[in-house]
């Protein structure tokens, strides 16, 4: 079992803000459930995806702002398990725990 926190990068891979905030929670999240594993996974086209499947399913567009992150979870999940499946090897970054009570940035491992 583990734990997976999407990655949001833009479209050429670069991480913004949103990024650091995702990092630094996975870091918090990590050390509240360890030994637990907690990975960071790439999210790029995981809301477009969700998106598309929720338009082709006949969600209008009110309808699918209200349910496309739970969408876009789900889509992220099913990949990470596809990848997972297909290689035999965990996707992502495994997060490295920061000690309770420590500041300093938020760690992780390659």
């Amino acid at each position: 079992m583990e734990i997976l926190v999407g990655l949001p990068r833009s479209l050429s891979g670069r991480e913004g803000t949103a990024a650091v905030t995702a990092r630094r929670f996975a870091t918090d999240l990590a050390a509240r459930v360890a030994p637990l594993p907690v990975r960071l996974v790439d999210e790029r086209f995981t809301t477009s995806t969700a998106h598309d499947a929720l338009r082709a399913a006949g969600h209008d567009s009110r309808a699918r702002r209200q349910t496309v992150d739970a969408a876009a979870a789900a889509v992220l999940l099913e990949a990470a398990l596809e990848s997972e499946r297909r290689t035999g090897d965990a996707v992502g970054e495994l997060v490295t725990p920061r000690q309770r009570g420590s500041g300093g940035s938020a760690g992780v491992a390659q």
